[in-house]
């Protein structure tokens, strides 16, 4: 097969970080694979896994006709069997692409926390966790699967040099505190509420115990995130929170890490280094990741949405408390994180899951259900102009905007009136 791989952005980011691995990992499986998209730091690991890359055209209003005209000529020129697009935006450029290349067939995968419903319902789609496979499939999507975000094993290990001695002297870590780390974009939706409330958890671990937090990455939200680590140093009375910013190998914070702290792609990487692992989720949700807490992980994805965000940073420490003094526990959730990862979201089984819906998908290219793109375009114009309103009534409009309305957090909502409005006014 000959395949464009069209991530969302080329940032650090997991989305496209599994864009790009998977890409790889299905080229090794005899297949062509070029990487198409705006020039970012993920380059380098585009070019170290012998990837083909194609800048695209600058995008501005989405779906960008520059970037949809680009995408037509590659898929006349390189008769590619396969447009896709990873989250909304180049999903329905690589949809528009696809619809005037006759026999390349397009595939969506969306790994945000929900799916923008103006994605056509037949377009082929693959979604991140069995809870939204299901919200998809109520939805009334045709031809939907789940695509586990995947880790590279061999890139990815304890057994790995990877410097992370070297990590904790560049850095400046205290030998004797126990050490929590958190990978992470620094954004406002989803990510923030979190990483406050784990500095939080921090000050009031002090008390009992030596530990600091490590906190890798940078987004927007980064002003906020260091004006709250200076509060916590200063309440500590020493460097307690390190921000070490973005790094282009994150590897060595991982394997630094006596706990790990987070979600999605970075929660299994943190396991793949044989790291306990507390998840990370929105509303003060916090939980150990046992062998009684993984069926939950695998319905709803490494992700959560608690209660409350007052209750976040206590519900963490208490968490901690458990744990950082119990070494043979430690040791134990180690284990069995490993397996797991190991067993469920290696990169050579996702390669094999992808080309075999791409196999799918290019059995049905070409087959177009009128009255579901004039519903799904009547949602996409729906959805612009409540942007627009929200704009107009000078409301914020989320930058990340589907993963501020997660699937897991809809039961919540219906079951808690409040609960939105509490998710809403976190920090």
């Amino acid at each position: 097969m000959r395949i464009l791989v069209y991530p969302h952005d080329l940032g650090i980011g997991g989305s496209q970080l599994n864009a790009i691995e998977l890409a790889a990992a299905v080229q090794k499986l005899g297949n062509e694979v070029v990487v198409f998209g705006r020039p970012g730091p993920l380059n380098q690991r585009i070019e170290e896994l012998g990837l083909e890359f194609i800048p695209s055209p600058e995008p501005h209003r989405r779906p960008t006709p520059s970037v949809v005209n680009a995408l037509i000529r590659l898929a006349r020129d390189r008769k590619l069997d396969v447009i896709h697009g990873y989250e909304w935006p180049p999903a329905m450029e690589g949809l528009i692409a696809a619809r005037r290349s006759r026999g390349t067939a397009a595939v969506a995968t969306v790994m945000s926390m929900a799916v923008a419903p103006f994605i056509p319902k037949a377009m082929p789609l693959l979604v991140g966790t069995q809870e939204i496979l299901k919200a998809e499939l109520d939805f009334g999507r045709t031809m939907v699967a789940l695509q586990e975000p995947p880790v590279d094993l061999d890139a990815n290990n304890p057994s790995l040099d990877v410097a992370a001695l070297e990590f904790r002297r560049v850095w400046g870590l205290d030998r004797s505190a126990h050490t929590l780390v958190l990978v992470s974009r620094l954004a406002k939706e989803l990510k923030l509420e979190g990483i406050l409330a784990a500095m939080d958890s921090v000050r009031l671990l002090s008390r009992e115990l030596r530990v600091q937090l490590v906190i890798t990455g940078d987004g927007p939200a980064r002003s906020l995130v260091e004006d709250h680590a200076q509060t916590v140093n200063a309440a500590c009375g020493r460097r307690a929170i390190v921000l070490t910013g973005e790094l282009d190998d994150p590897r060595a914070a991982y394997a630094a890490a006596d706990v790990a702290l987070g979600m999605g792609g970075s929660a299994l990487r943190a396991l793949a280094f044989a790291k306990p692992l507390v998840v990370q989720g929105e509303n003060g949700f916090w939980e150990l990741l046992t062998p009684q807490s993984l069926p939950q992980f695998l319905a709803q994805g490494w992700y959560g949405v608690g209660s409350g965000t007052q209750n976040g940073a206590e519900r963490l420490t208490d968490l901690l408390l458990g744990l950082l003094p119990d070494q043979p526990r430690r040791d134990g959730l180690a284990s069995f994180g490993l397996a797991t990862v190991r067993e469920r979201f290696s990169l050579a089984r996702g390669a094999l899951v992808l080309e075999d819906f791409y196999a799918q998908a290019i059995g049905v290219a070409g087959e177009a259900n009128l009255v579901q793109d004039v519903g799904a375009f009547a949602r996409f114009v729906e959805y612009h102009l409540a942007q627009r309103l929200r704009r107009v009534l000078g409301r914020p409009v989320p930058a990340d905007d589907f993963n501020s309305r997660p699937v897991a957090g809809r039961k919540l909502e219906r079951s808690a009136p409040d609960a939105r409005t509490v998710r809403q006014a976190a920090p």
